[in-house]
């Protein structure tokens, strides 16, 4: 399981042109699946995220978390994260799972993620064609992968 979290003032996004999900002051967390991911990935990367301190303290130092800001998420489902350019210029995508398995897994996190925030998470629209907008904070972008927990 990847993911490319970025620390938001706002984001949003729209299927058809309405708003379907928008935030203030939080993460927007793009999710890429593939078929090795597992329950564990889940519990391991909601913990992660909700616990990561990447938002200023008083002393204008990254040291506090989600948890602790209080702040809201915005999960987005994002095959792309699993792109292979190894050979030539036309990326793979034969890691990122299929939708059959990577939904469930999907909407297993956002629930983890909600459990784990004490809060509702905003989401799109697993496989639409999504119009995301954001205004970074920071800029603050991390990426983290399950497979390899540097």
């Amino acid at each position: 399981m990847r993911a490319t979290i970025q620390r938001v003032a706002t984001a949003s996004v729209k299927v058809d042109r309405k708003i379907i999900s928008e935030i203030s002051n939080g993460l927007l967390i793009f999710l890429g699946i593939e078929e090795a991911d597992a329950e564990e990935d889940i519990k391991w990367l909601s913990n992660k995220i909700a616990n990561l301190r990447i938002f200023n303290d008083a002393q204008d130092v990254m040291n506090l978390s989600l948890l602790q800001v209080n702040g809201e998420a915005l999960v987005i489902s994002q095959f792309t994260l699993h792109a292979s350019t190894k050979k030539g210029n036309r990326p793979s995508y034969i890691k990122a799972a299929k939708p059959d398995i990577a939904v469930p897994l999907y909407e297993s996190f956002v629930t983890q993620l909600e459990k784990d925030l004490g809060k509702k998470v905003g989401t799109g629209i697993f496989g639409a064609d999504m119009k995301v907008a954001l205004l970074n904070d920071g800029p603050v972008t991390i990426q983290i992968d399950t497979k390899n927990k540097e």
